[in-house]
């Protein structure tokens, strides 16, 4: 078994998919419409990969739910290497996204940093 994928409620469809295929090197799929729902969605994925992130927006449609305490809490997304994991938090920092958690090795046995997605969806950076 394996996660298929995740997806994600956004208010702003092309800012989330840039975002991911942007500092990520995810590609994307052709927005999907369903006009009678109001709703759309793009498929991301990286090449030779079957994971995917599906980024979704619809007409109406709650997308936050401040302090919400159960759910998803965050994912994860592998970069390769501790190196790419400094550079890509750097990259993001200078371009104006919160870093949440900076680079370091966890308790856990990872090296992983955390940033605020364009929607503050928690994404931790690991090797």
């Amino acid at each position: 078994m394996k996660i298929e994928h995740l997806a994600i409620w956004t208010e702003n469809i092309e800012v989330m998919c840039n975002f991911y295929m942007k500092y990520f090197g995810m590609q994307s799929n052709n927005m999907y419409i369903n006009e009678k729902k109001g709703f759309c969605s793009y498929f991301l994925s990286w090449e030779d990969e079957t994971t995917r992130i599906e980024i979704m927006s619809q007409d109406g449609k709650i997308t936050s739910q401040p302090n919400k305490m159960i759910g998803l809490a965050h994912f994860a997304l592998s970069v390769g290497s501790e190196e790419r994991v400094l550079e890509l938090t750097e990259q993001l920092r200078n371009d104006g996204y919160e870093i949440l958690s900076e680079p370091r090795h966890t308790g856990d046995g990872y090296f992983e940093s955390a940033i605020g997605d364009p929607e503050g969806n928690y994404v931790e950076i690991t090797v």
